[in-house]
């Protein structure tokens, strides 16, 4: 997450690339939506399977989530001065053309009323959320924009633990059946491949892979000294 919150302060306004992105986390661990600064104290002890919990900051907006056993992508990208319900729905249709493809059709949720209220970004789709045929959310996208650029990015639910979801947020799974069980367990690259040509389709862009530089990560790990100063945790730069 410190080098997503990079990308949009840093690397976009100093280079003017977009940038797509995917990855996993090594253990289970809570996101935190930019504005929730104060995480509930029993989220610190917990464990699974004899394992602490992680616990970041997001520099997106929204609820809390919770990654395990699913793919995160970012998007960083110029900011357009569009609404924000457009930006989310130009920027999702790469992951709707990309799971239909992977025999997974899903459209936009309808939002609610009790989103603000719920611990969980899981637990409420929104019009920023991808949901399945039966109503399941199982994708939640969040952005964030500054001045020049904009950062979308969210977590898709390829398997995930329902007994883990419920005891971090004290209620039942909210998907009945995962993409990956949904779609027959496509193996990671599959579906990497998959939502990589999707994305150089929709947006209409050559895609090419970039390591960070040495120095790029010296920038990015200042970042995760700064955010555990400024919070008690250390976002880890995936």
């Amino acid at each position: 997450m410190a080098l997503d919150q990079w990308l949009l302060e840093d690397y976009f306004p100093r280079t003017g690339r977009s940038v797509l992105r995917f990855y996993g986390w090594s253990r289970p661990t809570i996101s935190l939506g930019y504005s929730q600064k104060s995480p509930p104290a029993h989220w610190r002890q917990l464990t699974w399977q004899g394992q602490p919990l992680g616990l970041v900051s997001r520099p997106s907006g929204g609820r809390a989530v919770l990654h395990q056993g699913g793919l995160t992508y970012a998007v960083v990208t110029g900011a357009t001065g569009k609404k924000r319900r457009e930006i989310y729905r130009h920027i999702c249709q790469f992951l709707i053309q990309g799971w239909g493809q992977l025999g997974l059709p899903l459209t936009y949720g309808q939002g609610g009323r009790g989103y603000i209220h719920n611990a969980s970004c899981f637990s409420t789709a929104t019009v920023a959320d991808l949901v399945s045929s039966t109503g399941d959310k199982l994708i939640g996208s969040a952005q964030r924009q500054t001045f020049s650029a904009l950062l979308q990015h969210g977590e898709m639910i390829l398997n995930g633990d329902r007994h883990l979801f419920e005891l971090v947020f004290g209620q039942p799974a909210p998907w009945q059946k995962t993409m990956a069980e949904l779609t027959g367990y496509p193996t990671l690259p599959q579906v990497l491949e998959v939502l990589t040509t999707s994305a150089r389709q929709h947006f209409q862009a050559q895609v090419q892979w970039e390591p960070l530089t040495l120095q790029e990560w010296a920038m990015v790990k200042e970042k995760c000294r700064n955010a555990k100063a400024d919070f008690g945790w250390t976002p880890y730069p995936l």
